[in-house]
Formats: structure tokens, sequence, C-alpha cells
């Protein structure tokens, strides 16, 4: 949506309406993850989600979260940056979600192998 601005395909307010209506979800999002993650006593993956929940988090308090039609022109390449740098932060998660279901499930396998060649 963002290229879509700088090619003059959208204007800033529609961007802006589109776009904020999608920022709360995604904070709230991200800190029931963290929630959810200190619960379970996942502390490596509290680790991992505790940058961007401190960033999202003082976003909230400098009240900075939501887009400004009057000043996405200014801070586009601010914006462009952040989120190349979510896509990224979402992409390192993706991967280290599915190594540790990897190394859960061959755990389970393997002791349940154990488990079987004990009787």
């Amino acid at each position: 949506m963002l290229t879509d601005l700088e090619c003059d395909y959208i204007n800033p307010i529609d961007l802006a309406n589109n776009l904020n209506t999608y920022v709360m979800p995604d904070l709230i999002a991200q800190m029931a993850l963290v929630l959810g993650f200190l619960l379970l006593g996942e502390w490596m993956s509290v680790l991992l989600n505790l940058p961007l929940a401190a960033w999202n988090v003082s976003k909230v308090v400098n009240n900075r979260q939501f887009y400004d039609a009057t000043e996405v022109f200014r801070t586009l390449s601010k914006h462009k940056r952040e989120n190349f740098v979510k896509v990224g932060f979402y992409l390192i998660c993706f991967f280290y979600y599915l190594y540790s279901m990897i190394i859960t499930l061959v755990n389970e396998s393997t002791n349940d192998y154990n488990t079987a060649s004990a009787h």
C-alpha cells in the first residue's frame, strides 16, 4: 500500500484509513502472543518477541501507532523501513517456531519409541 502512495495510485487519506484499521489488531495480537509465551514458560520465545513488543509499547505510549494522512508523505521512507523490519522479524519468528515444532515432535517420537521398546 505504501508503494501505491508513491506511485500516486491512492491518496494519503485513504491510505491512512486503510492501514489504521490493522494497527491495533496487530499490536493486540503481538501482546497476546508475548503474554501466552509468558504463561506457558516459553522463555526463548518471550526473549525473541520482547524487542518488538517493547517497540510497540513505546509507539503506543508516545501516541505514534497510527498513520497520519498529513504526515504520510514526509514519513513514507520510515514507514517502509519499519514494515520491512517487521516482515524480517516475522520471517525469523516463523522459522524459529517451525524449528521448535520439529524438535518437539522428534523428542516426543523418540520418547514414545523408548517407552515402547522398554515394555
